[in-house]
């Protein structure tokens, strides 16, 4: 490897968070830098793009203060890099990975890059297992599985932090595993009262003895914005497939780091594509998803809860387009549930956890989760359907059973979907079994007679 170097007088020009070099040196795509001022501070960055005469240097920091003519440029011959250990559990870094909580150094076993290392796909092994969340509209109804990649799709206005901050406190691997969960929290282009919000809110639960957590502020470098997730992610790649622990890494806002990625493309001069992103935002954001998985040979396992705001609502806005392009499935939030102080607002009907059969079922959780799920789904689809026809004919002008859904759909929004505190599996399926307990049997067409007899009919009976 090559010895660290300084470069003095090369500079250009400076444009916000953009140092244009001229080319005297070798130097490597990515290569870490520090840009030192007059003042002596010194400032991280990354090479960022190279031609024959000129390079271009991202500086991840603030550049207020710099004179072209005065700074110079130390650059590091290697990647940028994280130092990690499993002393990160419990601390609070920046987006860049500096410890900012007022602890001591991290006593880092080893440094590795943050673009992570290559996963084999032979050695990758089929995701499995359940996560709990201790939300019923994920654990009963969209099952999240040890190795998935589960977005969160959600509308500006609505409680996705809330909901973060409850799926970080509450969740765990159910059996053996349980002893050694950790998540690893990143939040990207967040305001400073939201990031106040989030340390408070794990500090008071204990959650943070368990969280890795990495601030990246709105008002911070947006060039810093697209580094948080990475170093986040290979801070959970060290846990997760060097000390054996089960990772579950909570990433908000993708929206925020998408915006980033396009006023740094746009000032690089690329050519946009689709709404101005750039056109290589699908294999960008695979860079960060497909780091989540489960490797053979290792025991511990990544499993990935980005959630992103769509912007204006959009569905097929490239960034949740593309994000369900490359994930496996997505929980959608409903301002309309919203509205009805409903909490979570998540909408079950376009939600879908592709994996959830993988672990779900006799030997995961319960033999009789799969039919209740496919139960509740079904006939609460009939509901909303019935809803609809209800708004041209009225309530009145329905037949009887067709009311009797109506009832279950309200219920079903207001009992199993609206929830204050945590919920275990066996309470989200005893919730399940008793709002279907009100249908006629008939109508359970995803049920066999067996699973009516033994779950339903007893709550019948019941006075």
């Amino acid at each position: 490897m090559r010895a660290e170097r300084v470069a003095r007088n090369a500079a250009r020009r400076l444009e916000g968070p953009l140092l244009a070099l001229h080319r005297d040196l070798e130097v490597g795509l990515n290569e870490a830098v520090e840009v030192i001022g007059a003042d002596g501070a010194s400032r991280l960055g990354r090479i960022a793009s190279i031609d024959r005469d000129m390079m271009i240097v991202e500086i991840l920091e603030a550049t207020a203060g710099l004179s072209l003519s005065e700074l110079r440029v130390r650059f590091r011959s290697r990647p940028l890099e994280l130092a990690v250990g499993e002393q990160m559990l419990g601390r609070i870094f920046d987006g860049v990975g500096r410890p900012i909580d007022g602890g001591p150094p991290i006593a880092a076993r080893e440094s590795r890059p943050i673009g992570g290392l290559p996963m084999n796909p032979a050695a990758r092994s089929d995701p499995r297992d359940f996560v709990e969340t201790g939300l019923s509209s994920i654990d009963l109804l969209n099952s999240m599985v040890r190795g998935q990649k589960l977005p969160i799709f959600s509308v500006a206005g609505l409680p996705h932090d809330r909901m973060a901050i409850d799926i970080v406190r509450h969740a765990r691997i159910r059996g053996e595993g349980a002893g050694r969960f950790a998540v690893v929290f990143a939040a990207i282009g967040i305001a400073h009262d939201t990031a106040e919000a989030f340390v408070e809110a794990m500090q008071i639960s204990a959650a943070l003895g368990r969280t890795a957590l990495f601030l990246n502020l709105a008002s911070e470098s947006s060039t810093q914005r697209l580094l948080t997730p990475r170093y986040a992610l290979t801070a959970a790649e060290h846990l997760a497939f060097t000390e054996g622990w089960h990772v579950l890494v909570v990433l908000t806002d993708m929206t925020n780091y998408c915006e980033a990625l396009r006023e740094v493309s746009a000032s690089h001069g690329e050519v946009p594509g689709r709404k101005g992103y750039p056109s290589y935002l699908y294999s960008d954001l695979a860079s960060l998803y497909e780091r989540a998985g489960l490797l053979e040979g290792h025991p511990g396992s990544l499993t990935q809860l980005p959630i992103l705001t769509m912007p204006a609502g959009d569905i097929s806005h490239p960034i949740p387009d593309l994000s369900g392009y490359i994930t496996e499935g997505q929980i959608v939030l409903d301002r309309a549930l919203d509205r009805a102080d409903i909490y979570p607002p998540v909408s079950v009907l376009p939600s879908l956890s592709r994996l959830m059969k993988q672990g779900i079922g006799a030997g995961f959780t319960d033999a009789d989760h799969p039919a209740l799920a496919q139960q509740l789904y079904s006939a609460y689809a009939r509901a909303d359907s019935v809803r609809r026809l209800s708004r041209v004919v009225g309530a009145e002008g329905l037949p009887e059973i067709d009311r009797e859904f109506l009832r279950f759909g309200d219920r079903f929004e207001t009992e199993l979907l609206d929830q204050r505190g945590a919920r275990s599996l066996e309470q989200s399926m005893e919730l399940g079994w008793r709002l279907l307990a009100e249908l006629p049997p008939a109508e359970l067409d995803r049920l066999s007679d067996a699973q009516i007899d033994r779950h339903l009919a007893p709550l019948r009976q019941a006075p």
